[in-house]
């Protein structure tokens, strides 16, 4: 499969109205793609699919984590490959002078199989390791200032973690988040290295790959994420969970100031019955309607209405 039938696959996949038709399109990919890292670069398949590992469905998800899985792995292999090549190559190259030097360099490495830095092996084979500016190879020097380098490696560590981008593309991202963070705070401070710190916290957040591939792929620009708080970043589970926990506290603190009348007027959703307790409260300013909150005597579910 060429670069440009992946790239038609890709814009197939971005316009997908249902699950079903996204599974069908991955599964395509996963059997049809003979993946390079230049396919990649060109096509931009790996930020779709990487995308799609936070999806909704549990299906589109799993399927989507195996096919990133598989392509890191053939870009590895082409890497390895490549570096056995050159090697081959350069111990080729004509040098008396060089001869004997060239053969005692080659007697004590010996390496058996060539690894990158992203490779590790344990016990029954080869294991993927996350990718780090160190296991990529990139050196990263903003101004020469220790402390800036040091923030923009923390960043491109975070937004490499399990990402499939090019090092150039990520380490772009990566000196742009630090230089627009070090403009916010007027330099190298205790607030500058604060933001830094919780924008790698939650770029590395490993149930939140979404934020980091729209990092990465430039969906969010780096100005407005540099702007948000922890909250605006969470992943949308946590989002959720962190409602959930509002919802709760905010029955109990009701339901603490004063005893609920019961009625029979409301009928519960999960189990049916009738047997509730009805609290009001004006919770919005004075000209909306009051919210009226509600908890099964039988279940205990909760909901509420205006």
């Amino acid at each position: 499969m060429s670069a440009a039938e992946l790239k038609s696959l890709v814009k197939h996949l971005h316009a997908a109205s249902s699950d079903e038709e996204i599974v069908t399109i991955l599964n395509t990919l996963k059997k049809e793609a003979k993946i390079t890292e230049s396919i990649l670069r060109e096509s931009k398949a790996g930020l779709a699919v990487g995308k799609l590992r936070s999806h909704q469905s549990k299906d589109v998800a799993d399927l989507a984590k195996e096919i990133v899985k598989k392509w890191k792995t053939e870009v590895e292999k082409e890497k390895q490959a490549n570096g056995g090549a050159s090697k081959s190559a350069a111990s080729a190259k004509p040098s008396a002078m060089r001869k004997a030097s060239t053969a005692s360099t080659t007697t004590s490495q010996t390496p058996s199989t060539p690894m990158t830095p992203t490779m590790s092996t344990s016990g029954s084979g080869a294991k993927m390791d996350h990718r780090t500016a160190k296991s990529d190879g990139v050196k990263i020097e903003v101004t020469g200032d220790k402390t800036r380098d040091k923030c923009a490696e923390l960043i491109y560590d975070a937004l490499a973690f399990d990402s499939g981008a090019p090092s150039e593309q990520i380490l772009s991202r990566a000196k742009a988040i630090e230089s627009t963070v070090l403009s916010q705070f007027n330099g190298t401070n205790a607030e500058y290295k604060a933001k830094i710190r919780s924008l790698f916290v939650n770029l590395k957040d490993k149930n939140n790959p979404s934020l980091r591939e729209s990092v990465v792929a430039g969906d969010l620009p780096v100005q407005r994420f540099c702007k948000m708080s922890s909250q605006e970043m969470a992943s949308e589970e946590r989002k959720a969970a962190d409602n959930r926990i509002m919802e709760e506290n905010l029955f109990k603190s009701l339901g603490a100031e004063e005893v609920q009348a019961e009625t029979d007027a409301f009928q519960c959703g999960r189990c049916k019955q009738r047997k509730c307790r009805y609290r009001q409260a004006q919770t919005r300013s004075a000209d909306e309607p009051m919210t009226t909150f509600v908890t099964c005597t039988v279940c205990n579910n909760r909901w509420k209405f205006s």
